[in-house]
């Protein structure tokens, strides 16, 4: 019966359907069963329910405790309660008291008994509830619920330590304690502590060390800032001098450059033996308040060091995660990044997650922050197993600990570790816990750490002697008063933590932001060749096969390239010089507006062609990927990906500029500050489909002005290209210099297919990207008297307009980058026109938004004088746009008519304010200033 899969089908009711089917004919039935039922007449028996519901009932009791045995385990620390579980009662399986001395065997169950009821019900007990719970019977892959069968129940879930192994986990238990201890005797200021779940430190030690000794090399860590110090201290191995000079304020910055973060929020790397004697790579990323941000941003970290170092098998590499209890499950970031897990193109072979318990949420009770019994129910969706432990019990969260990590290699599948612990401080250790939970806190003053139960422990055991124990905490309080000393003595130096060895010879602070970017016509026109040329049998849609050679045509006679075939020339051109090119987004296979077809569909079988893998045999690889609907999760894997490679040209797409709304966190606390927090480059490009097209409030606005409010100290660039040619040099610039800044895309829609803004092919091979965009028409600049700057599609409009005005003494000058600020060019237009004498910005966003607020500043710097500055576009607005197309249009005819003082009808006024649309409160205004 042991080869029958009691997990899904050992139930009586089932079974004797089946010996019902077996009696009217046996051959009906698979092998294995009918061997069964025929043993089964063999010794008499004459029905399922009748004859053998001891038999039946013993399986389902196994199965049962495999189940829910977790619900009824010793988890708590602080020993309050749990809720009995009636589904494991004996009445249950139809058995009582009088059954425990019967002879059952032992069903399916892994480990050894001496075959009655009573011992069985003991060893499983001993298996599922005391101080582990292991959930695992949801998951549906067999092999995998065998596995951890095998693993659990032979040792009744305990590990067989040596004295040597559990003196080991007492002097990490002891280094933990102490170093919180004195820091907080030192310096009684904000650290928070790990006190209450030191039994991380040996948690994520068994991780490391088992880890080198099946293999891996390296390990990607996240986490909170809980417990951060200590597990820098004692898992990463960094000096107890720096973290101690960090208090003192006496460390030595790298360099003045960037403002730095407080020390709970900072990274380190470190390679670190091992108990194996093997060293291993261990890197712990900086996180800032917004606790789960790390959790995709470590995923796209190992996902890129996994592709650079050739690790297919994704054994090498693994990351781990932690995270609070609260955090894991009230923040939507987690989920993201589960559904993340298991998508081919961001698999990084199975994350291990710590869900460090501490039964708090700052001051929220779980009662009060999730329905559901455990943090770790929202990952269910995944099947991983989960094993809850009380962090009470060392060596029960060792023995989790080697389980994870060898599922995890075993299976390259996520895994969860649910630490139930407590916080002995409050959120901080200068936060009092008792005005909101006095009776848990009255609990936690009572009860001794997980160091003194433990010694306790080993001391009963003769595992240990009061000598070694006392010697034990001597060492590590002689080695904090040590470091504390050489601290304030050697004022030891900051180092860059996380970066690692392909940044060699990147420079944080460019001198020339310039590149060349040219290519030369006989390698474009073979990338559209190449793109052109289907496989063999290849059969496209019959469009597309005229966009292909439509492009193709196009770059032949040199002119009329769209921004499909611009953006195709840019990726081509890198991929044949060797820069692979990652591109995640909602449809950026296609791309949203139909421009891009990277990625052809046969029209007849569904099979793939990516034209642009096929421009010659030694290239590098485009991988575009349509993600699915996430901007958080997904932006943060991508900016991981590109933090761990600068070779790597990543790009991420917003299916509309305004959905990278639900990205904010990620754009704030990492894009625009980790350089300055970190000192941590990145080239992530965003690409971010905007402008005013009459689509409504959210299809019109990229956010333009937030992107600007954050940019400060040359910490990121802002495009708002104008041509196809623009955004095939900016592509290209991000690579071609020797740092890394991300870069945001202010990419057009109703422009794509727009012939006037289509590029020649000398703007390809002749030109750099253009930073300003002087005023292309032919006209008298002496007698220019107004000049109109703007970015985007607006300037098609006003140049349609004012040429068909036939107005001279009106220039519009297309402003491309807005970060950083291209002062130089916009001075050197403006002394191309010494006649000018009204500077005005024009925008399609309302006042409020868009570059106007930007812009005004630097502008009124550089006024001429006696010129004045002039504010063309929308009023202010609550909302991005308005939701009518109609005085969407009105509206921008306002704009235009101003921008170029042309007589604008009272009819289009009065409609305007008529319409009481909610975006146009206010009609569009100029200000003279």
């Amino acid at each position: 019966m042991q080869q029958f899969d009691f997990f899904h089908r050992a139930n009586a009711d089932y079974i004797d359907q089946l010996y019902q089917q077996y009696l009217k004919d046996p051959s009906s039935l698979e092998e294995v069963w009918q061997a069964y039922f025929a043993g089964f007449d063999a010794a008499g028996g004459k029905g399922i329910h009748e004859g053998a519901p001891l038999t039946m009932g013993v399986h389902n009791l196994v199965h049962t405790y495999r189940d829910l045995g977790h619900f009824v385990a010793n988890l708590d620390p602080l020993g309050r309660p749990r809720a009995s579980q009636p589904l494991l009662d004996l009445s249950q399986f139809n058995m009582d008291e009088k059954d425990l001395d019967r002879q059952v065997g032992r069903a399916d169950f892994q480990g050894q008994t001496d075959g009655t009821l009573r011992d069985l019900v003991q060893k499983l007990r001993e298996t599922y509830c005391r101080t582990i719970g292991v959930e695992y019977v949801n998951i549906s892959d067999k092999q995998q619920r065998q596995w951890l069968a095998e693993r659990m129940e032979p040792t009744l879930n305990r590990p067989a330590l040596t004295p040597d192994e559990s003196r080991a986990i007492l002097f990490q238990l002891v280094a933990a304690e102490e170093f919180e201890q004195w820091l907080h005797r030192k310096y009684n200021t904000k650290r928070f502590s790990l006190e209450g779940a030191e039994a991380l430190i040996p948690l994520l030690n068994v991780i490391v060390d088992e880890g080198a000794r099946i293999g891996v090399q390296e390990i990607c860590m996240g986490m909170p800032h809980r417990g951060r110090l200590n597990v820098l201290a004692h898992v990463l191995n960094k000096p107890y001098e720096v973290l101690i000079s960090e208090f003192a304020g006496t460390i030595v910055p790298q360099d003045t450059q960037g403002d730095g973060d407080v020390k709970y929020h900072l990274g380190y790397a470190n390679d670190r033996p091992t108990a194996q004697k093997r060293s291993i790579h261990i890197g712990l990323s900086p996180n800032p308040s917004h606790l789960e941000l790390i959790d995709p941003v470590v995923e796209g970290i190992v996902r890129s060091k996994q592709e650079y170092r050739d690790d297919e098998e994704r054994t090498k590499i693994i990351p781990v995660l932690m995270h609070g209890d609260a955090a894991f499950t009230g923040q939507g970031i987690v989920l993201e990044t589960l559904g993340l897990s298991e998508l081919k193109g961001w698999r990084t072979g199975g994350t291990i997650h710590v869900i460090v318990n501490n039964q708090i949420g700052f001051t929220t009770t779980p009662e009060e922050g999730r329905f559901t019994a455990y943090p770790t129910d929202v990952a269910k969706a995944i099947q991983a197993p989960i094993f809850h432990v009380n962090g009470d019990d060392p060596e029960a969260v060792a023995h989790v600990a080697k389980l994870a990590i060898e599922f995890r290699e075993q299976f390259k599948c996520d895994v969860m570790i649910d630490l139930w612990c407590y916080r002995r401080h409050g959120h901080n250790e200068v936060d009092e816990p008792s005005f909101t939970q006095p009776l848990m806190y009255q609990q936690i003053a009572a009860h001794k750490s997980v160091r003194e139960l433990y010694s306790e422990q080993l001391l009963r055991d003769g595992k240990v002697t009061q000598e070694q124990l006392d010697a034990m905490r001597k060492v590590s309080r002689e080695r904090l008063d040590k470091a504390g000393e050489n601290a304030k003595e050697f004022r030891p130096r900051a180092r860059t933590a996380t970066m690692n060895n392909l940044w060699k010879g990147m420079t944080p602070r460019p001198a020339d932001w310039t590149a060349k970017t040219t290519v030369p016509r006989e390698t474009l026109l073979a990338i559209a060749q190449a793109t052109a040329k289907m496989p063999e049998g290849f059969t496209p849609h019959p469009k597309l096969a005229r966009l292909m050679a439509q492009r193709l045509e196009s770059v032949r006679a040199g002119e009329g390239i769209d921004w499909g075939c611009g953006e195709m020339l840019g990726m081509g051109s890198l991929l044949l010089e060797g820069t692979p090119i990652r591109f995640t987004g909602q449809d950026s296979q296609r791309g949203t507006f139909s421009h891009r077809h990277a990625v052809l569909n046969d029209y007849q079988t569904g099979k793939k062609h990516v034209p642009l893998n096929h421009l010659a045999e030694k290239q590098a690889k485009l991988t575009i990927m349509n993600t699915m609907l996430s901007e958080l999760a997904v932006l943060g894997f991508e900016y991981g990906f590109s933090s761990a490679d600068p070779r790597n040209l990543v790009v991420w797409e917003a299916q509309f500029g305004d959905f990278v709304n639900g990205a904010q966190p990620i754009i704030d606390q990492f894009i625009a500050a980790a350089e300055s927090k970190w000192r941590l480059m990145n080239g992530l490009v965003m690409m971010l489909p905007h402008g005013f097209e009459g689509q409504g409030p959210e299809h019109s606005n990229g956010y333009l002005d937030r992107f600007l409010s954050l940019c400060a100290e040359d910490n990121m660039q802002v495009v708002v290209p104008t041509r196809p040619a623009q955004i095939f040099h900016v592509l290209r610039r991000q690579i071609r210099r020797p740092f890394r800044k991300p870069l945001v895309l202010m990419m057009p829609k109703s422009l794509l297919r727009y012939g006037p803004s289509c590029s020649k092919l000398s703007e390809f091979t002749d030109g750099n990207l253009q930073l300003v965009l002087d005023d292309p028409s032919k006209i008298e600049r002496d007698e220019v008297h107004r000049i109109l700057f703007c970015s985007g599609k607006i300037f098609y409009s006003l140049a349609t307009a004012r040429d068909k005005a036939a107005l001279k003494n009106v220039a519009i000058v297309r402003i491309e980058q807005l970060y950083p600020f291209p002062k130089k060019e916009i001075q050197a237009t403006l002394a191309k026109y010494r006649q000018a004498r009204e500077i005005c910005w024009v925008q399609e966003e309302p006042r409020n938004r868009g570059g106007w607020r930007f812009m005004e500043d630097r502008l009124r710097d550089m006024l001429p004088d006696p010129a004045v500055l002039t504010y063309f576009g929308r009023g202010e607005s609550a909302s991005p746009a308005t939701g009518s197309y109609k005085a969407h249009e009105q509206e921008e005819q306002e704009i235009v008519s101003h921008a170029l003082d042309l007589p604008a009808t009272k009819a289009v006024v009065a409609e305007i304010v008529a319409s009481q649309q909610p975006a146009t409160a206010s009609a569009p205004t100029s200000v003279s200033e």
